[in-house]
């Protein structure tokens, strides 16, 4: 007679790590929403997700590897396949990828209250936590460089000028939390970035030109 085998008790969360996982990232947003970065913690982050605190350490390793991991995730900053999700880039010319990178990383931005929050916190109260989140958007912008370029050589102007850019879209849209119009553009409204978009379409094909001298 062959003896029997005891098989481990699986729970729920268990059997469904990766939304288990998701769970926990979405906690960080609101907490971060919430609080600020004074009130993010592993204990705080389990409470708010109704998870063991195990679970973070398990899944994450601690809070700097969660906050990295919710850096990258698309609860606060839209990765790079999300920005580029059905864009065929291969066959379009360089000032054409940039165009639409841009015209689509504003749309997605403008439709991101909290993740604004979180920059403009970012912005007025620098820590170690925020340094985290810092350090995964460089490597969300490297990741990008290089897809927006494509096979062509990534040069120091070419992630300069793209860097540069990003950071002038992202100021105009904290801006545009507190204030309807600034330097003439009305950046509380769909009209003024359509004329943003306009102005940025000429930029990238300068840049594209420049590349290619």
């Amino acid at each position: 007679m062959m003896a029997k085998q005891n098989h481990p008790v699986v729970t729920k969360r268990g059997r469904n790590r990766q939304q288990t996982e998701t769970d926990i990232l979405a906690a960080v947003a609101r907490v971060l929403a919430r609080e600020g970065f004074t009130g993010i913690g592993v204990n705080a982050i389990a409470h708010e997700a109704n998870v063991d605190k195990v679970l973070i350490y398990r899944y994450f390793g601690g809070l700097p590897q969660l906050l990295e991991s919710f850096g990258l995730s698309g609860n606060f900053w839209p990765s790079v396949d999300q920005l580029l999700e059905g864009l065929e880039l291969e066959p379009l010319p360089p000032a054409q990828r940039l165009q639409l990178f841009f015209e689509r990383f504003i749309d997605v931005l403008r439709t991101r209250p909290l993740t604004l929050e979180i920059l403009a916190m970012e912005i007025t109260a620098p820590n170690e936590l925020t340094a985290t989140l810092d350090a995964a958007r460089e490597k969300w912008g490297q990741d990008l460089a290089q897809r927006l370029a494509g096979d062509r050589l990534i040069t120091s102007n070419w992630n300069i000028n793209i860097s540069l850019l990003v950071a002038g879209i992202q100021y105009l849209l904290l801006r545009a939390r507190k204030t309807a119009v600034f330097s003439g553009m009305a950046i509380q409204e769909d009209d003024g970035w359509m004329e943003i978009k306009k102005s940025l379409a000429w930029l990238c094909a300068r840049m594209a030109h420049q590349e290619e001298e």
